[in-house]
């Protein structure tokens, strides 16, 4: 039996000094993360950094030539700090120019005298990137190479990643299965957790409090991987490991 061909590699390049400050709450790396472990692509990590030209150029690089696939999001619009476009340019060393079609479209989609100097920076693009189409506000994300260039604003993103997404390579789905374990503590059942995970050691196991304002608590045990049969297996350990402390177990994730 030969081995099934490792799942294609991401990265998440979240930019933006509002996400910094704390000013905006980051909601992009969830819903992408989650599209890409549909999909079988393994996202490797996460970073953010600020509206700043060295870092990103830096970052990019790195990132870059370590994954299958980088997504960035943010700093693509029209104001003087959106400058990932002219950075992503200058990463690859090729010119960041005006891309005739991206121009043309923008300048029918927006009112008569409103296509000014700042909004024609959404239509310069690096030198040979190829737009991703954007059905929400028409000014592109684009890709050049493995990199691919999204908005920050979530809906737009995620416009510009619906599009993006037939074009992606596809890998084994991650699938997961979670279990409840009302009332019970991490302390409790760390060492049995541990000896779990150690019995799969393709999965990841984890454990995960929750606390409502209706009163319940409890933990949530979490199995992920890509082999169903071996997540379905560890789920059932911990179900049973659940009910040796005395605890009927819950399937599936806590309701909010």
């Amino acid at each position: 039996m030969t081995a099934s061909p490792p799942n294609p590699t991401a990265a998440i390049l979240v930019i933006g000094n509002e996400i910094l400050s704390g000013r905006t709450q980051d909601i992009n790396v969830q819903f992408i993360a989650r599209r890409l472990g549909a999909i079988g692509v393994s996202l490797r990590e996460v970073r953010v950094i600020p509206d700043v030209r060295e870092v990103i150029v830096g970052t990019v690089c790195e990132l870059r030539a370590r994954v299958d696939h980088l997504f960035t999001t943010g700093g693509i619009g029209p104001t003087h700090d959106d400058i990932t476009s002219a950075c992503v340019a200058e990463a690859f060393g090729v010119p960041w120019e005006i891309h005739e079609p991206s121009f043309r479209l923008l300048e029918a989609h927006l009112a008569p005298g409103s296509f000014n100097a700042a909004r024609q920076r959404m239509a310069t693009l690096p030198r040979g990137a190829v737009p991703i189409p954007n059905s929400v506000s028409v000014a592109p994300g684009f890709t050049i190479g493995n990199v691919h260039v999204m908005a920050g604003v979530p809906r737009i993103m995620q416009a510009m990643f619906a599009a993006l997404e037939p074009s992606l390579p596809r890998g084994r789905p991650t699938v997961s299965a979670a279990v409840q374990a009302p009332g019970l503590l991490e302390g409790a059942i760390a060492a049995d957790l541990e000896a779990i995970q150690a019995d799969f050691p393709m999965l990841d196991v984890g454990s995960y409090p929750f606390d409502r304002p209706d009163g319940r608590r409890g933990i949530a045990l979490v199995a992920k991987g890509l082999d169903a049969d071996a997540v379905a297996a560890a789920r059932d350990r911990i179900a049973a490991m659940i009910r040796d402390h005395g605890i009927e177990p819950v399937q599936g994730e806590p309701a909010p």
